[in-house]
């Protein structure tokens, strides 16, 4: 069986951004369970940007394989945050180089003027608190999608 194609499912890779919360919301739904290495965290501070090259599922695209019976997808993406003054993380060990993390969810602290927190929370109780300017958020597909590997939607415990 061969990778699935861009043309397999939907015409065009995903390009989306967030400037409030509403935008935010649908973003942080479709990283939800995103697969990275802590090497592919990116802090550029002289642009003000932090990027993350994820491996998400494309949680678009799940109810379509299911009913074809076909297998779940993930495609690889770059979570793009911008006019970022400050970096914080808790509970991760950015120096384990071999550490993999799984994205759960995206939230945003409103602060004054605009300004606030963008927190990644991850599973296993890490999380990235970025300080920004005002809330600029950018998700953009880069390859084309592939067969999950585990052949599996993610699954998440009912509280």
């Amino acid at each position: 069986m061969s990778d699935a194609r861009f043309t397999d499912a939907d015409p065009a890779p995903l390009a989306l951004a967030a400037a409030d919360m509403d935008d935010l919301t649908v973003i942080s739904a479709l990283v939800q369970d995103s697969i990275l290495p802590v090497t592919e965290i990116s802090y550029d501070m002289r642009h003000r940007q932090l990027a993350l090259l994820i491996n998400r599922f494309r949680w678009e695209d799940a109810e379509g394989a299911r009913a074809a019976e076909r297998p779940y997808e993930r495609v690889r993406a770059v979570l793009l945050i911008s006019d970022v003054r400050r970096v914080q993380s808790d509970g991760i060990d950015r120096a384990d180089l071999d550490l993999i993390l799984e994205l759960l969810a995206l939230k945003w602290v409103p602060g004054e003027d605009g300004a606030g927190r963008l927190l990644l929370e991850f599973a296993g109780d890490g999380t990235l608190a970025v300080e920004a300017e005002c809330l600029n958020v950018e998700l953009r597909d880069v390859t084309r999608p592939y067969i999950a590997p585990s052949r599996r939607q993610p699954e998440h415990p009912a509280d």
